[in-house]
């Protein structure tokens, strides 16, 4: 959506998307109409200075190579949610046939939306806050805060990541024994009323407390983890795509070199069967843990595991930053004297302290929060402002044409409708639904108390007020930008109009002699 824009500065070598150089930017193009075309401004920078006051769109940094951005892309798309959250759903919702309506939306929806969307990465060279730039560049600034929120708590996944990567160094596994009471004269009684991967998860991991209003203490092992996650990831993005360009080689290959390999291994298996499903956390650090744990040479597996899911957290992490640091460049946060890497860094910063609530004991509460209810409502709707923007606001025909003069080549009838018809209708049916479905259902948790008295079952419990609201303005704040700021314009705008009504009204009347 928005926020991925961001992560394209530039597709200059990338395959079918070419870029002319700035020189023909006031060229027609091949196929181009005439009818329309200066009733509404261009979509992409011309020559001459940039009207966004920083760098050109032709100082954009470059891909090296198609094979350089071909895997960011797929670094991009493909995150932890594929690998832990995509399989519990196929199986919960029929196996196959679950398929059928996923293919359909992808198909009708998603390619779509993801060929629109590198069009206009293309077309412009610049960040969400660029494209919105002929109306208020405040305007991306929804699509900007969305990419900050989820990558607080997912960089936050990864620091449980690099916390179990480092106990996989071990022989035996950690969390393959329970450990002894204070009298060390049995097992402590949480362990053993559970399983050692479910009490390593939940007390030595996260020593979790059994209700989010119930903060606790700070835990300083996953502080540490996190801080070198922050600076893992601002190593990597320090130069923009330069950087990352390089490190994307290994982080979009290794997960599927891994996946590969425990898929060899899991066919070889025999017996083997299904006993429960789950997603999330619970799948990557409870029921894969277990299976690592009956498999000769665990501590291998381990580590190839969880670096698998480090690298594969990573690369998207790098799409997630982009599109917080090139908008914040397109609107100049800083003088242009001071070099981006200060800028990069101070981003990670504010990410990294913003991100320690969820290092508190009640953490994985307040991570559960974030997932739920700041990306998936705000992005669906920034999707749909998206289409209907260039379908409606810009033109279809001129978006096509834009296209045909970059490429050489028009968009044929499907994409043409489902941009068109299709994709609004099906985005504006998931909106509607989607939110029906969260007014219906309650908000409520499950938490993790031993004094429960179905222990080891979680407990369902509700939310608090002040919780609630929070979720509340998780769900909404980011998607107010846009019609926020647009009707604060509009009202500026007329307000304007106006006062100099009145000034020249004034004028005339003193240029009569009248006043």
């Amino acid at each position: 959506m928005c926020p991925g824009l961001g992560a394209r500065e530039s597709l200059e070598g990338t395959g079918s998307l070419v870029v002319a150089p700035a020189g023909c930017q006031n060229n027609a193009g091949r196929g181009r109409r005439g009818s329309g075309r200066d009733e509404a401004p261009e979509l992409g920078p011309g020559p001459g200075p940039d009207p966004l006051g920083g760098s050109s769109g032709d100082q954009r940094p470059k891909w090296d190579s198609k094979l350089q951005y071909l895997l960011s892309c797929v670094g991009f798309a493909v995150g932890l949610g594929n690998l832990w959250r995509f399989p519990y759903l196929c199986q919960s919702h029929g196996g196959g046939a679950f398929l059928i309506p996923y293919f359909i939306a992808l198909f009708l929806e998603g390619i779509p939306l993801f060929h629109i969307e590198l069009a206009i990465g293309q077309r412009l060279r610049r960040g969400s806050v660029g494209v919105w730039m002929a109306i208020s560049p405040y305007l991306g600034l929804g699509c900007l805060s969305v990419s900050f929120l989820i990558s607080l708590y997912y960089n936050m996944v990864l620091t449980w990541v690099l916390w179990y990567l480092l106990n996989s160094f071990q022989q035996p596994l950690p969390w393959g024994t329970c450990p002894l009471d204070l009298n060390r004269t049995g097992f402590v009684e949480e362990c053993r009323a559970t399983s050692t991967v479910s009490y390593f998860w939940y007390r030595q991991t996260l020593n979790v407390t059994a209700a989010i209003e119930h903060s606790g203490s700070v835990q300083w092992r996953l502080l540490a983890c996190l801080a070198a996650c922050w600076a893992v990831v601002y190593l990597c993005v320090i130069r923009g795509i330069e950087s990352t360009g390089k490190a994307i080689y290994f982080t979009a290959s290794f997960p599927y070199l891994v996946l590969t390999i425990f898929l060899i291994r899991g066919l070889t298996l025999c017996c083997v069967c299904v006993l429960q499903s789950a997603s999330g956390t619970g799948l990557a650090f409870i029921v894969f843990t277990e299976a690592i744990l009956h498999m000769p040479g665990s501590p291998v597996w381990a580590v190839l595991f969880f670096s698998m899911l480090f690298t594969l957290g990573l690369s998207s992490m790098f799409g997630n930053m982009e599109g917080i640091i090139t908008p914040l460049l397109d609107v100049g946060v800083l003088p242009r004297w001071v070099p981006k890497e200060v800028l990069t860094g101070a981003a990670c910063l504010a990410c990294f302290l913003s991100a320690t609530c969820f290092t508190l004991q009640s953490g994985s509460y307040w991570l559960e929060v974030f997932d739920s209810h700041a990306a998936s409502l705000n992005l669906i709707l920034f999707a749909f402002f998206e289409v209907v923007g260039v379908a409606y606001v810009y033109g279809l025909d001129r978006f096509c044409d834009d296209i045909e003069w970059m490429t050489g080549r028009r968009p044929g009838l499907y994409w043409r409708v489902t941009w068109k018809v299709i994709s609004p209708l099906l985005l504006l049916t998931i909106f509607v639904a989607y939110f029906a479905l969260l007014t219906q259902t309650p908000l409520s948790y499950r938490a993790w108390n031993p004094q429960y008295e179905q222990f080891p079952l979680k407990q369902e419990k509700s939310y608090p007020g002040w919780v609630w609201a929070v979720c509340v303005l998780l769900s909404l704040l980011p998607a107010l930008w846009v019609p926020g700021v647009a009707l604060a314009q509009l009202l500026a705008q007329r307000r304007r109009k106006q006062e100099d009504t009145q000034r020249d009204t004034r004028l005339e009347l003193q240029d009569s002699g009248v006043c």
